[in-house]
């Protein structure tokens, strides 16, 4: 059967010290055996992206853990790609230039395995012994670009083309990254918005997730950071926590 777990997890989100709205949602629902939990960073102005990322989470909060984590995945890939047809038939019937989009990152786990999926520069981050390891790869033109070696992972925070994505629910061509893995007693999880990235560098985040004592205390340790940075966007982050039990 393998090992136990239980997890433990909190969210928070913020519309930060710049923006008038708040467009990121987050869902967190741990069990006794595993969890979903999801961000999403929705796009397309006032009321729009406000809906995308309502559409993509109201869509995962729909869903209970299977206790085969594999055919989970695939329900919640299904089910999203679902929220992707309806965006993108609500944007064509606003008008032609209407974008109506939401980045999605979510982990889904059952016992001591884990799956990471999304879609979109909202990122998935694991803190294991100490040392982060970013579980998600960026759909984004900065990656492209880190990518073909024109641009260094320092140089992308701040970049002027930091904020397109080239992936995300409702703006076509969907494309899901996927990881999956074996959940170890320790194991901490973020999930968040590029609200947190672009102001915190990874180095840091590690930092603040190994010292907190809780996974309330290091999701508001996080957020006092980005707070006090100036927050020109919106922030969201869940962080979750693995123990043996």
């Amino acid at each position: 059967m393998g090992e136990k777990f239980t997890y433990e997890s909190w969210a928070i989100s913020h519309q930060g010290r710049v923006r008038q709205l708040n467009e990121d949602r987050y869902f967190a629902e741990p069990t006794a055996k595993g969890g979903i939990w999801a961000v999403a960073d929705g796009m397309g102005g006032h009321e729009q992206g406000d809906y995308a990322s309502a559409a993509v989470v109201n869509r995962l909060a729909a869903f209970k853990p299977f206790a085969d984590l594999e055919e989970f995945t695939d329900e919640v890939r299904r089910a999203l790609a679902h929220v992707d047809v309806h965006l993108r038939a609500r944007a064509k019937a606003a008008g032609p230039q209407t974008v109506i989009a939401s980045t999605v990152a979510a982990l889904l786990a059952y016992r001591e395995e884990f799956a990471a999926v999304w879609s979109g520069d909202s990122r998935i981050y694991q803190l294991r012994d100490g040392e982060l390891h970013r579980l998600s790869t960026d759909h984004s033109r900065v990656q492209e670009l880190i990518d073909a070696g024109r641009l260094t992972p320092e140089e992308a925070r701040g970049h002027p083309e930091a904020h397109l994505v080239t992936q995300a629910i409702g703006a076509g061509r969907l494309h899901f990254g996927t990881r999956v893995g074996v959940v170890r007693p320790g194991d901490r999880f973020l999930l968040c918005s590029d609200g947190l990235t672009n102001m915190v560098a990874d180095g840091e985040v590690a930092g603040e997730l190994a010292a907190a004592a809780t996974p309330q205390d290091a999701a508001e340790r996080l957020l006092d950071l980005v707070l006090a940075r100036g927050a020109v966007d919106n922030v969201t982050i869940v962080v979750v926590a693995a123990e043996a039990g």
